[in-house]
């Protein structure tokens, strides 16, 4: 008897749920803890003699599941599985259960039971951490894809700098038929096609040069109202909206603009039957854990939704990659999202996406909000090439042959007297060797030492040396702030008017 009262206070004392039925599904035992979990689950107290089938009949589903596992321990099975049971009103909570036939000494199968425990708080600090995994593996995934697309936009920079600019000199001396003309022509749009190409490339991988500056957002949006409206075509309706007092973001205009047509263009080929182009921007206050993960702080979100086909889940995970598309071949490249994703992200803002298919997508981008008063923007104005440049001797500094030759034609055309470096230690032996120079042109990424680095170097002996910095890309943090810098790839035109901001 001492044995039995024992054993029945382990097992009402067990934090484990534990019910044990007969092959009818009535209640042969029931712990306390159990009973406990399904008033707190369920809303009822069972207790032996109760039949478990009897006791869920308000709750089919819940009812099925039970029954269901409950019928294969009756059969002899022995499994674990784990379930969530509750009626939603009370709550549903996950479980770890065992089921286990029972057999008296005889071995006639006399029931089934279950030990069961309450896995619901382990499984989401799983599936949080499987989230967290998750989002790890896409951004060094995108963090590779960026850095390799980079790698390619800036050699791919080095090779349109000398097409686009020995193309830029035929087209100014006008050379030939005018057909060879045409031909020439249509050669230099190609090239500027791929030089587009590869700025939404650099945007993606975080590495275009940016003019960020405080930018009313709710004009810009405002203003871009016609030809998004021309764009769209006469099946689509466009609604704009902007907050009243929305304060200006941090941005570069051309770039968002660029941004905001490519979106809108991806919002209409979403709608081939029409539908609705909503445009907005409004001032959002970002807490902390904001889906973002950006800073707590003021923030101009900026929306592009269409009422079109919608992306699942898989499409939605890999919409900014580059390249990537859902469109047949031939009807678009795959940049235009990646490329407001890198732009969002340089400019310290973020990008995000919701859609379900059938409904529509709504692509937001988030930039920070200017926090006081607005520095005055830079003056985009330049002037004409300086008057004299006949007599002023360049020193031109870049690894790449085909580079440096068309680079020195242009510059020669201006009038300017070259001489030419493969490298910078090149260009200190000339210096060395008793050069005088009035203007550095270099490359910014070399071998050995850097442009800016060269630039140091020799305004340390020519103290009035104007410097131009060039590169395929450049990083914020690359050159100094001083010192004046030009992209690749260039024309003639854009080259003579960097020379003629001379420095001070």
């Amino acid at each position: 008897m001492a044995e039995r009262k024992l054993l029945t206070d382990a097992f009402d004392a067990s934090g484990a749920f534990i019910q044990i039925l007969d092959p009818n599904f009535n209640i042969l035992a029931i712990n306390k803890a159990n009973v406990d979990e399904y008033e707190r689950i369920f809303g009822i107290r069972p207790a032996v003699g109760d039949n478990l089938s009897t006791l869920l009949a308000s709750m089919p589903k819940q009812q099925e599941a039970a029954i269901q596992h409950f019928s294969r321990a009756l059969a002899g099975e022995q499994f674990t599985v784990d379930a969530e049971f509750g009626d939603g009103v009370h709550g549903t909570r996950c479980y770890e259960i065992r089921f286990s036939p029972l057999y008296c000494p005889e071995g006639r199968l006399v029931g089934a039971y279950h030990f069961s425990q309450d896995v619901t708080d382990r499984k989401r600090e799983q599936k949080r951490l499987a989230d967290v995994e998750e989002q790890l593996r896409q951004s060094q995934k995108m963090e590779a894809i960026g850095a390799l697309t980079g790698g390619v936009a800036h050699d791919f920079n080095n090779l349109l700098t000398p097409i686009i600019g020995n193309l830029d000199i035929l087209l100014r001396r006008n050379p030939g038929s005018e057909r060879e003309q045409r031909l020439i022509k249509g050669a230099m749009q190609a090239a500027d096609r791929a030089a587009t190409l590869v700025q939404r490339l650099l945007a993606f991988a975080r590495q275009q040069p940016l003019r960020p500056r405080p930018v009313d957002i709710g004009a810009l949006v405002n203003g871009m109202a016609d030809i998004v409206g021309c764009t769209s075509g006469p099946q689509i309706k466009v609604a704009i909206t902007v907050d009243h007092g929305l304060p200006t973001a941090v941005a570069d205009p051309n770039q968002i603009e660029m941004a905001i047509l490519n979106l809108a263009v991806n919002a209409c080929d979403a709608m081939p039957q029409g539908g609705t182009l909503r445009i907005s921007a409004v001032d959002e206050i970002i807490g902390g854990n904001h889906r973002t993960r950006l800073d707590p702080g003021r923030y101009v979100c900026l929306s592009v939704a269409d009422t079109g086909t919608g992306m699942d889940e898989t499409t939605i995970r890999r919409a900014v990659e580059p390249f990537y598309s859902t469109k047949g071949v031939g009807q678009g490249t795959g940049l235009g999202l990646s490329m407001a994703h890198g732009l969002a992200a340089q400019l310290g803002g973020a990008l995000t996406i919701d859609s379900k298919p059938g409904v529509g997508t709504d692509v937001r981008i988030w930039l920070p909000a200017v926090v006081g008063d607005a520095p005055d923007a830079p003056d985009d104005a330049v002037d004409a090439p300086p008057p004299g440049a006949a007599v002023r001797t360049v020193l031109l500094v870049d690894d790449t042959d085909m580079v440096r030759a068309s680079t020195a034609m242009m510059l020669s055309d201006l009038g300017y007297t070259v001489v030419e470096a493969g490298s910078a230690a090149d260009a200190l032996r000339l210096v060395e060797d008793g050069l005088h120079i009035d203007v550095l042109v270099t490359d910014h990424l070399m071998p050995g030492m850097s442009g800016t680095e060269l630039a140091r170097s020799l305004q340390q002996r020519f103290p009035s040396l104007q410097v131009l910095i060039v590169s395929g890309y450049i990083h914020v943090d690359d050159v100094a702030p001083d010192l004046p810098r030009l992209i690749k790839p260039f024309r003639q035109s854009q080259l003579a008017a960097r020379l003629a901001e001379r420095d001070g």
